[in-house]
This record gives structure tokens, sequence and C-alpha cells, in this order.
């Protein structure tokens, strides 16, 4: 009989091994979790993210050491189901965020957030606990752009040992915060470690986020093109007819395969 805690199947995208599952499993495995028991982090995958991860050896591996790497990129929902996943779903961070605060409640999980420009991680904070009367969020931080100092670093970190939070949410953008969870995993008192990137700026309000007709059609990318094309345009009119190229050339046996 299967439990919560058996493995997840994955499947490989550019070396990179997706965690075949729908937003309500990854709901109910995120609720298992405590500070007293570690589950490792989670990583949310998009295009952007596995381009990156197909060029980096380094960056792969941190994606495959990761309890979970969930469909975050409509395209990894389309290419599972049609290699028989048939129940996967989009997991997108900031649903994946939503789902968790709204049902950790009746479990009693304490959250962190970390990251976010200057006052974003408060303002979070304040936002989700309005919408989510009973929400235990034990600590916040908006980390400096600058690498932190070794007093920083440690006060952090003697922080996470006296809060011990359930689900630390880290919003530092693919693929910072994956590094940083795959460096802090084991090594901090928190029960998982998910980064959600953009999350945080979406549910505090400070940005705005694809309407759901968009998301559904794999669009949201776009979205973020045209509100803010400066930042995001390098990333995304390279990356995304990378990704459709190299994916093609693996589902065709043209390329191969980078070991996982």
């Amino acid at each position: 009989m299967k439990t919560l805690l058996d493995p997840v199947p994955t499947f490989d995208v550019l070396g990179v091994n997706i965690s075949a599952l729908n937003l309500a499993q990854a709901q109910q495995l995120i609720l298992t979790v405590r500070a007293e028991a570690p589950r490792g982090y989670i990583c949310v995958a998009d295009v952007h993210g596995v381009t990156r991860a197909s060029e980096d050896p380094a960056l792969r591996a941190v994606f495959n050491r990761a309890w979970l790497v969930t469909p975050d990129g409509m395209p990894f929902v389309w290419i599972g189901r049609r290699r028989g996943h048939q129940a996967m779903t989009r997991v997108y961070g900031p649903d994946l965020m939503l789902a968790v605060c709204a049902a950790g409640r009746a479990a009693g999980l304490t959250h962190y957030f970390y990251g976010g420009a200057p006052g974003v991680a408060e303002k979070l904070q304040q936002r989700l606990t309005e919408r989510f009367p009973g929400l235990r969020v034990v600590g916040t931080c908006s980390p400096p752009f600058r690498a932190p100092t070794a007093s920083e670093t440690a006060s952090w970190r003697a922080e996470m040992a006296r809060l011990r939070p359930d689900v630390l949410w880290i919003g530092l953008g693919t693929p910072k915060q994956d590094w940083l969870m795959s460096e802090l995993s084991g090594q901090i008192a928190a029960g998982v470690l998910i980064g959600v990137g953009a999350a945080f700026d979406f549910h505090s309000g400070t940005k705005p986020q694809a309407p759901r007709w968009m998301q559904r059609h794999g669009l949201e990318w776009f979205f973020r093109l045209c509100t803010e094309p400066r930042r995001l345009g390098g990333r995304y009119l390279r990356n995304n007819p990378l990704f459709i190229a190299r994916y093609l050339m693996q589902a065709f046996g043209w390329r191969r395969q980078p070991p996982a």
C-alpha cells in the first residue's frame, strides 16, 4: 500500500528529474513535515531554471538532490502527461504557497519568509495572515542584495535554531534560491525549504500576476515579459527558444543525455 512518504515518480527533462505529481499531492506531502524531521528542499522548476541547469552540471545536481522538483511551468505538465503521468497538474510556486498556508493551519505548521526586496517579506506576512486567519508566521527576513557578512549569517542561523520553522519559504528567484537551499539543507533547523521565487512579489501585492487563462495556456512568461521587459527580456528571449530546441533534440534522440 502506497503512503505519502513513498518516493514520488520522476521523469527526465534535459537531465533534471521533474516530480510527476499534482498540487494536492505536493500540499499533502508538505503537511507531513516538521522541523524535528527535516525533509530537505523543494525546487519549483520552470523553463528558465531547467535550461540553466542543462548548461551547468553543478546546478543540475542541486535540482536532482532536492526532495521534490515540482512542475512549475506548463511545458513540464504537457511533457509529463505525454509520458504517462496523466494525473499531473502544474505545481506553481505561488499556488503551492497559498495551498500550504491554508491547509497548514489545521496541521499547526509554522512558516518563515526569507527573500524579496526590503519590506516585501513583512508585507507578505501581513497579507497572508489577513487572508488566512490563524496562520503561524514565526519570522521574516529580506536579505541584502550583497553577500551577507559572517556575523549576519551567524545571527540568522541562530534565529533559525531558535524559531525552528516547519516551512522556510525562500523568494530569491532561480537559480539563486536553489543554490541557497542546497547549501542550507541539513544545516539549519527547518522542516522543509521551498523556493517560490516571484510568489513573494505576487502575494505581497508588489507585482501583478498573470491572469489564470494565460497561466493555463503556458503564457505567463509573456505576461511577465510585457510587465518587466528590461529585467526579463534577456531571460525569456534566450531561454525559451533554447529549451524548445534542446527538448526536441532530447525527444528525438539527437542529443546525448547529460548525466543526472
